[in-house]
């Protein structure tokens, strides 16, 4: 029995595509110890990819995080599928807000060291003692209160398309970066109301723990992440305090959760907040770019870009490893336009 897809990406994406199937996105994660995580991950394999499963799942000693695809038709199998295994029966499943059911287009089922890169030793404080759980109406008065500092644990590239209003957004491209530089950004406000959110929730159910042990007196999180606040405030016709577009982790690259734009294109500075990635497989950088400019630039990040992408394949094999782009050390949007690139400069 397979355990792995063996099928090209690019004719299972065009197959996704041209497919009318409707499918839900949805993302879902839960903290436990797994004695043995590569027996979970192929019995968990097996029984996702029988009901069609497409998605990211990491699974770890500590547990298991997931963002998913599900046919509509055979969601209630997921669910059988999800409440046969104890630790998994009756957990949150966050549902996308915005969802054409193109998210994924295969199953990767990866065994990690963790299911979120903290770079925190687990056995130094205790994981448990998390901060306390805020649903949207919580969240919305408690964030109202002038000792209250609302804090998005995500990356700058994250944050940079919409976050709430008055959050502090710490410049990282990784959690792991944030945990420091978060601690020393609210070193003199230990006392106050420190409210941390990100996506789904996983990310702050770590760092509440560890701030609590730093010495901070009242930590909360936002419980399910934007994707359940939003999902709240709709619902109960509450205040949308999050402005702008949440960044999501597949092919979506981005869901609208409130009306404005706040970001801009990286190219040409009009409004915007698209993220996609440069169609030079040599660059491939993360970055925001309107309508406008990938046209001119062929959906690549400068002229450079352009100029190679559009090379015979084997020139490009050529000439890739002498070269450097934009997206060359994987940095995700750290780059300046290149305004005046000139381009290549070839014999």
């Amino acid at each position: 029995m397979k355990l792995y897809n063996r099928i090209n990406g690019d004719e299972l994406k065009r197959q996704l595509l041209e497919s009318d199937e409707e499918r839900i996105t949805l993302s879902f994660y839960q903290y436990y110890n797994l004695p043995n995580p590569n027996f979970f991950r192929d019995y968990f394999y097996i029984h996702l990819e029988e009901v069609g499963v497409f998605g990211r799942i990491y699974v770890a000693k500590e547990g298991v995080n997931g963002q998913i695809s599900v046919p509509k038709n055979n969601f209630d199998d997921f669910q059988k599928v999800m409440s046969d295994i104890t630790f998994l029966d009756g957990i949150r499943l966050n549902i996308a807000i915005e969802d054409d059911g193109k998210s994924f287009f295969k199953l990767k089922i990866k065994v990690r060291e963790k299911i979120v890169a903290d770079g925190l030793d687990d056995s130094s404080f205790d994981v448990t003692n998390k901060g306390m759980h805020l649903d949207a109406k919580s969240f919305n008065e408690l964030a109202s209160q002038d000792d209250t500092i609302i804090v998005d644990m995500r990356n700058h590239y994250e944050s940079e398309v919409g976050h709430f209003e008055n959050a502090l957004t710490p410049d990282v491209e990784t959690f792991r970066e944030a945990l420091p530089l978060v601690e020393e950004m609210l070193e003199k406000d230990k006392d106050k109301n420190i409210i941390m959110y990100c996506t789904g929730g996983i990310r702050c159910e770590k760092a509440s723990a560890y701030y609590k042990h730093k010495g901070f007196q009242n930590v909360y999180q936002l419980d399910g992440g934007i994707i359940e606040y939003a999902r709240q405030a709709e619902q109960q016709g509450l205040e949308n305090k999050f402005k702008g577009k949440n960044f999501v982790f597949d092919d979506r690259l981005g869901e609208r959760i409130g009306n404005e734009i706040i970001s801009k294109c990286h190219q040409c500075g009009k409004p915007c907040d698209t993220h996609t990635n440069c169609k030079n497989d040599a660059c491939h950088i993360l970055f925001i770019q309107c309508e406008d400019c990938a046209e001119k630039y062929k959906d690549c990040c400068s002229k450079k870009c352009s100029d190679f992408s559009q090379l015979p394949l084997e020139k490009q094999q050529e000439l890739r490893f002498g070269m450097e782009f934009n997206g060359t050390k994987f940095g995700k949007g750290r780059y300046k336009a290149h305004h005046k690139d000139e381009g290549l400069m070839m014999d």
